[in-house]
């Protein structure tokens, strides 16, 4: 029997498999980044070790200082988690080979599975060789590893050779592994995935479908349990094929066989050697426990000859620290608070006041409903979502609301190009118009104007607030009587610092409000209070490249240096950001006249990357194009 277990990871998962320990009796050790060093995850565990270093290479992906953990904090299991080190056979033989319990498949399944060439050649589907104009679009695909970094769609062979490049460094970034292949990108297609469970006695159990559809990046976004609407004659086979990838190499514990369904046909993806991100919805539907099982398996129990009967819908969100609005970008800083109602299962690992750096996975949580039916699930998980605290850096809680509530999805007709068709509307501003007004109202609660009172009304009192990226002036008053909106049809009917009640028309709204510096939050919208006199050393030069996010240069475009001419669009700087490349191009033709960085360097938000002046060319076509247009 498991007595004591290292978790081989960070963060929510590592919290999610110390929950499952704690509940069985089993002692529990964290390692831990010196990022990370006062991570929920480290704080929770009984015992934790410092990997020393901050990147992922330095640390989680270090197989050996894992293993010397593991054995220094008298740990008989290791838990691999997802990613990092979870698909890699090397690492699984180094846990055994020190006398330590794997909680995972065996290395040799891993070492047929985890590659995704070798596991598609396993199921008689060989990868593009030579790939010509009549095989796009193709998509460029990590080996080993998952979560949607290290690929790339390509649509123009001209485009091919960068896409490998990037998909490769991205890949050997996350995985330590920066083999790719290509493979045929199919179009409008559902991912829809299939959990099995084995043990060493011979069962196999099929745990349901998944769909997986909703993704940015190619990293899910919105899961659900069952796959809504495939038919009983497609689930069947869906079945039959994940239990013969699983039988094909006496697979032992948790792992999912992923496909891409279009046209009522299952194509393989791949198999994923591990537990899944997703797991939570197949638990719910089921009732069942997986790291449990797995650790069960591992101490060499048996199944039951037949799973348990599934039962309702559930729908997984996971809530990222980015913004949709901004190609996704990556953020960072202070979460002050995170909380959602009752009724809903909330996976993360972080808690109020917790930093969230640059080095990892943006995601704050996985935030999960259960019901009896899908309609059910999804009314549930959107309003929870939308009623939850989320205050710290922008996340992508509106966008999940929205998606949740959009009509495509709710009839089930969803696919992976999902966001690449509605995304624009999705993220479209649509501010509290009264959030100004509530934040104005509850700054000034409690203040008398200049220390007393006037026989009449004051003057109406101005605050400002950058609210969805637009300035928004709240106006209101001091009067006898206390508060007073300075809007027609608008009275107060209660103001304090975290409360405020206005009637709208008739209509009594509230509003709850937390302030953390000069950042507010109203209901679900956030403010930024601005200073009553702009600072003009704020203005930017024209052409200026500031870091949309915080992370590291790992590439300046060969050759560039200040002088250059440079072209619209072209790519100049590359940043790594929470384990994702991102892309800096010129914003205008011209001349690069500044260049600050160097690659390795740390940038934070807003830093100076490079100023590009435009040419004087480019200008004199734009000011004739306005003057024919005005004409």
């Amino acid at each position: 029997m498991i007595s004591s277990l290292l978790v081989a990871n960070r963060g929510e998962i590592a919290c999610r498999v110390f929950r499952t320990c704690r509940e069985l009796g089993i002692r529990t050790v964290a390692v831990h980044s010196d990022a990370d060093e006062h991570a929920l995850h480290a704080r929770e565990a009984d015992a934790a070790v410092r990997l020393p270093g901050a990147t992922p290479a330095e640390t989680y992906l270090r197989g050996d200082l894992i293993v010397k953990a593991a054995l220094d904090a008298g740990a008989d299991a290791v838990h691999p988690g997802y990613g990092f080190l979870s698909e890699n056979a090397d690492f699984a033989r180094a846990v055994l080979g020190a006398g330590l319990v794997w909680i995972g498949p065996s290395p040799e399944a891993i070492e047929a599975m985890a590659s995704k060439t070798r596991a598609k050649q396993l199921m008689g589907i060989e990868p593009l060789g030579e790939v010509t104009g009549s095989d796009l679009p193709v998509l460029v695909k990590a080996a080993a590893g998952g979560g949607g970094r290290g690929m790339r769609i390509v649509r123009e062979l001209g485009e091919l050779e960068a896409a490998l490049t990037a998909a490769g460094a991205e890949a050997a970034s996350a995985f330590g592994d920066g083999e790719v292949f290509v493979e045929p990108y199919v179009e409008r297609g559902r991912h829809v995935e299939v959990q099995v469970l084995a043990d060493t006695h011979g069962t196999v159990w099929t745990l349901g479908t998944r769909d997986c559809s909703l993704q940015r990046r190619h990293q899910k976004v919105v899961e659900e349990a069952p796959a809504p609407g495939l038919g009983t004659e497609l689930t069947d086979e869906l079945y039959r094929l994940a239990v013969r990838a699983a039988r094909s190499v006496e697979y032992t514990g948790a792992g999912t066989v992923e496909f891409l369904v279009a046209d009522g046909r299952a194509h393989f993806l791949e198999m994923n050697t591990r537990l899944q991100v997703e797991h939570p919805v197949t638990e719910a539907v089921f009732g069942v426990d997986l790291v449990a099982e797995q650790i069960r398996i591992a101490e060499g129990q048996a199944l039951a000859a037949d799973p348990p009967p599934a039962r309702g819908h559930a729908v997984e969100a996971r809530l990222y620290a980015e913004d949709p609005a901004r190609d996704w970008a990556p953020q960072t800083g202070i979460l002050h608070r995170l909380a959602v109602p009752g009724g809903i299962r909330l996976d993360t690992g972080y808690t109020d006041g917790d930093g969230i750096g640059v080095h990892y996975d943006p995601m704050l949580a996985k935030v999960v409903a259960h019901a009896p039916t899908r309609a059910e699930a999804l009314r549930k998980l959107s309003g929870a979502l939308e009623r939850a605290e989320v205050h710290g850096p922008v996340t992508n809680r509106e966008l999940l609301v929205r998606s949740l509530r959009h009509a495509e999805f709710t009839d089930g007709r969803m696919d992976t190009g999902f966001y690449d068709r509605h995304l624009t509307g999705l993220t479209a501003a649509a501010p509290e118009p009264y959030a100004p007004l509530a934040a104005a109202l509850a700054d000034a609660h409690g203040r008398s104007r200049f220390g007393g009172w006037r026989n009449l009304s004051s003057q109406p009192q101005t605050k400002r607030y950058l609210m969805a990226g637009e300035e928004h002036e709240a106006r209101y008053r001091h009067t006898r009587e206390g508060l007073a909106a300075a809007a027609d049809g608008v009275r107060v009917v209660h103001a304090d610092a975290r409360l405020v009640v206005l009637e709208v028309d008739g209509v009594r709204r509230k509003f709850d409000v937390a302030r953390y510096g000069d950042q507010v939050y109203v209901n679900a919208t956030a403010l930024t209070a601005l200073p009553r006199f702009p600072d003009p050393a704020a203005q930017i030069a024209p052409g200026s490249l500031l870091a949309p996010m915080p992370g590291t240069v790992v590439r300046v475009a060969e050759g560039l240096a200040e002088g250059a001419a440079v072209r619209a669009g072209q790519p100049l700087i590359w940043l790594e950001a929470m384990k994702m490349q991102h892309q800096i191009s010129a914003p205008v033709a011209g001349t690069l006249s500044t260049l600050h960085v160097t690659p390795g360097q740390q940038v934070e938000p807003g830093t100076l990357l490079a100023v590009v002046q435009e040419s004087q060319d480019t200008q004199v076509t734009q000011e004739s194009q306005d003057n024919s247009s005005q004409a």
